[in-house]
């Protein structure tokens, strides 16, 4: 893979973008980029005020950008529903947005909540624009998971984690679903010859306010990468014309290879069939075959 910049991105005019979680971290990078490059880029966020300051900042940074800002709380399904039902056009989904390492609590619809709003959120929101998104001739979903994912697994009988709570653990889990459910989403859709493409992105370690660093702040900050460059694997999965739908890309960028859990197909599906009765959100197009 040769080296690559955002500065490498074609044309994007004419492209509708949302990208969830777009107000900070990664995501307001991979916006403001999006943008820069012609897209009407969605700030999908759960804060009005800090949505709109986002949506400020990439037209400062972009005079005449097409961005405006939708209210999103990925761990309300009702909020999921209603920004979907908003929605009218999107050639381009990055699930971006996430929370990691919090104590154990449950979203509005008393789900675990880091499981609930990094998966199940997103598994929602993705397929209640599928019918917008395979309208869109070459349509793409970028997924950002993590390679925490290799310490995920997931207990079917254990979902709410109930049972053996640990921060971590739960958020390698949450970034195991996002894996999971991004290389399924493309087997599905190349089951059902679909023109979209799923990928998923390991930003690679990150100076974003996702997780607090503690005492340890100006130590760690010496050795993560800014927002901007932990938004690349996001934006090259997102536009480049090399971009293969089931690849898993992180920092360089450059191709990863999932573990394990994450390439069991098995695993995959069963996820896939839980998320469809835990959300109520189905995928009709993409029924197993």
């Amino acid at each position: 893979m040769t080296t690559w910049t955002p500065d490498s991105m074609p044309d994007l005019t004419g492209k509708a973008a949302i990208v969830t979680g777009a107000n900070s971290g990664i995501g307001l990078p991979t916006a403001l980029e999006l943008a820069r490059h012609g897209a009407h880029v969605t700030v999908a966020a759960r804060d009005p005020a800090k949505g709109a300051e986002a949506v400020a900042r990439i037209r400062t940074a972009v005079p005449g950008a097409q961005a405006e800002y939708g209210r999103l709380d990925l761990s309300d399904l009702a909020s999921v529903r209603r920004f979907a039902e908003g929605v009218r056009k999107v050639d381009l989904l990055v699930n971006n947005a996430g929370i990691a390492m919090v104590p154990r609590r449950e979203t509005k619809d008393g789900f675990e909540l880091q499981f609930g709003t990094n998966h199940l959120g997103h598994f929602a929101l993705t397929g209640l624009l599928l019918p917008l998104l395979t309208a869109a001739p070459g349509a793409r979903v970028v997924t950002v998971s993590s390679d925490a994912h290799a310490m995920g697994r997931i207990d079917f009988d254990n979902l709410d984690l109930e049972r053996g709570y640990g921060r971590m653990s739960a958020y390698g889990r949450s970034k195991l679903a996002n894996l999971l459910f991004a290389l399924e989403l493309q087997r599905r859709a190349e089951r059902a010859g679909a023109d979209l493409s799923s990928t998923a992105v390991h930003p690679g370690m990150t100076a974003t306010g996702i997780v607090g660093l503690g005492p340890f702040q100006p130590l760690l900050r010496l050795v993560m990468k800014s927002a901007a460059a932990g938004a690349v694997p996001s934006l090259y999965a997102a536009a480049s014309p090399d971009v293969r739908g089931g690849e898993y890309l992180g920092p360089g960028p450059k191709r990863l290879r999932p573990s394990e859990a994450a390439r069991s197909e098995d695993l995959a599906a069963r996820l896939w069939d839980v998320s469809e009765e835990l959300t109520g959100v189905r995928f009709d197009k993409f029924a197993n075959r």
